[in-house]
């Protein structure tokens, strides 16, 4: 607003934000306990390559783990061109986070111009015109003009700096309200949710190990609903939840003790097999030796998912007929540890 008084984003704490809250904080808690340096530099590691693979994955970038994982470690990809900048640009701002704050401008048309770097011609610089959110051939959501965009981001930043409210709270109305003001052209959804992984670091550094953005990905549909819940309520109460409820379940899976997960065997024979490289459904049964459908489906191919040991090579289109299975990062790193005989 930019007057006497000071913007304050519309939302309710409801009965169900402050217990995701609380439960959160239990987590994080028991989560301290358990530090280990050599396994927070691993799990940092890991949780990189899983963040970066799921806020990129929300805006089409098809390229996997194990892709991404290369191209960290310097090795050469063939993939689209463009996919392979977004990459490397997304690594190139999340290694940068340690060095920004929240509520600094100047941070946030750095960290923009990082992810946007040789994708968009205004990178680092706000939009100079107007955006609409698109479902399909729908708008669903038209941002403020463009010349309100800098006021806008001033006040919400401002509110940012000097609210006391907890940042598990802080950051998700953070990220709502920067995706209704919409301030680039390009690159909004990936830089709000590398924003609020910066202000959970920010509170707890622990962050730097638990992939949000892999969950957010995984219930993507579920994301962008909460996004037009909260604008049609002009309340950002659902989005907050839903960002809560995500928080919540990455903290839960970090926290729970890592020991050599007791796998099926029948996940670790469908591991196996797609050492080979990647493969379709039937391809895989076949080498299983596997007639039933539904069996393979309920003891194989869906525990191997949930456990995040295999992924589609089309996440977007569940269905395609083109559709193949191949190991993760996690997957490849459980193979070497079982016997296979």
């Amino acid at each position: 607003m930019n007057n006497n008084t000071p913007y304050q984003p519309p939302f309710i704490l409801t009965s169900t934000i402050l217990s995701l809250v609380a439960e959160i904080c239990e987590s994080i808690g028991r989560l301290s306990t358990q530090a280990d340096g050599a396994k927070e530099l691993r799990l940092r590691r890991i949780n990189r390559i899983r963040t970066i693979r799921g806020s990129l994955a929300i805006e089409g970038n098809t390229m996997s783990e194990a892709q991404i994982t290369a191209i960290l470690d310097g090795k050469r990809v063939i993939a689209p061109p463009r996919e392979i900048q977004e990459v490397r640009n997304a690594i190139s701002a999340y290694d940068r986070l340690e060095y920004w704050q929240p509520h600094a401008e100047e941070d946030l048309l750095a960290a923009h111009s990082h992810l946007m770097a040789g994708l968009l011609d205004e990178e680092g610089a706000y939009r100079r015109g107007g955006v609409g959110v698109m479902a399909g051939d729908q708008v669903i959501h038209v941002a403020p003009p463009a010349d309100r965009v800098p006021f806008l981001m001033g006040d919400l930043l401002s509110w940012l700096h000097k609210t006391d409210q907890h940042p598990l709270v802080a950051g998700s109305v953070f990220h709502y309200e920067f995706e209704f003001i919409h301030p680039f052209a390009d690159g909004n959804g990936r830089l709000g949710r590398l924003w609020h992984t910066l202000i959970l670091l920010r509170w707890n550094p622990l962050f730097a190990h638990i992939p949000v953005e892999s969950l957010v990905h995984e219930h993507q549909a579920e994301y962008y609903q909460a996004l037009q819940r909260s604008t049609n309520q002009a309340d950002s109460a659902p989005f907050i939840e839903f960002m809560l409820k995500m928080i919540l379940d990455a903290v839960s899976v970090a926290a729970t003790p890592e020991v050599t997960p007791e796998v099926a065997p029948e996940v670790i024979k469908l591991l196996a097999v797609l050492q080979k490289g990647a493969m379709s459904r039937r391809e895989i049964q076949e080498e299983l030796g596997l007639k039933d459908e539904k069996h393979f489906r309920q003891h194989y191919q869906q525990p191997a998912v949930a456990a995040g040991f295999i992924e589609m090579t089309i996440s977007g289109k569940p269905n395609s007929r083109m559709q193949k299975y191949r190991l993760t990062v996690q997957g490849q790193r459980l193979l070497p540890k079982q016997d296979y005989h």
